[in-house]
């Protein structure tokens, strides 16, 4: 059975006593080369035309830090074996960094193919509400478990 969840964060407070100077977001870019990049290139192609279908521009992928952390997030929910939002608040916070204004997050597993997984998200209210929103860039973490099944990861950004 297949599942689709969904993260939305359109604002951050910070933590008391926490300056951005105390935290470290770095990651290895070179994470962003284990994603499936045909397949992730078709949902950003998908997710394109639908914005377009109902007027919004298009996102442009994000190759480096947003896919860096979005294959680390899937590679984490492979290993866990279990679809979730876990630190999103790190991710979002490192896209922040680094000129993001609003942050947001697509997960879902067990679709075999690009057009199966945006179907699935856009027939989702809040799935759909990501795609929809007022984002520039987005990261992709797309990858097959040691059984095939593919685990997904679309972080979206606004900067």
């Amino acid at each position: 059975m297949a599942m689709a969840f969904i993260c939305l964060v359109t604002s951050c407070q910070k933590d008391e006593g926490v300056t951005s100077e105390e935290l470290n977001y770095t990651i290895d870019l070179n994470l962003a080369n284990e994603t499936d990049w045909v397949m992730a290139n078709e949902i950003l192609v998908l997710v394109n035309d639908h914005r377009a279908s109902i007027g919004l521009p298009a996102i442009k992928k994000d190759q480096q830090y947003a896919s860096a952390y979005a294959v680390d997030h899937t590679q984490y929910m492979i290993d866990t074996q279990k679809i979730n939002h876990d630190n999103f608040n790190v991710r979002a916070n490192a896209l922040k960094e680094r000129g993001a204004t609003i942050v947001g997050e697509n997960v879902a597993y067990g679709y075999a193919t690009a057009e199966a997984v945006v179907n699935a998200w856009l027939n989702s209210p809040g799935h759909k509400k990501v795609i929809e929103g007022a984002y520039t860039h987005s990261g992709f973490g797309v990858m097959q478990n040691d059984k095939g099944t593919y685990y997904f990861t679309q972080l979206f950004y606004r900067k």
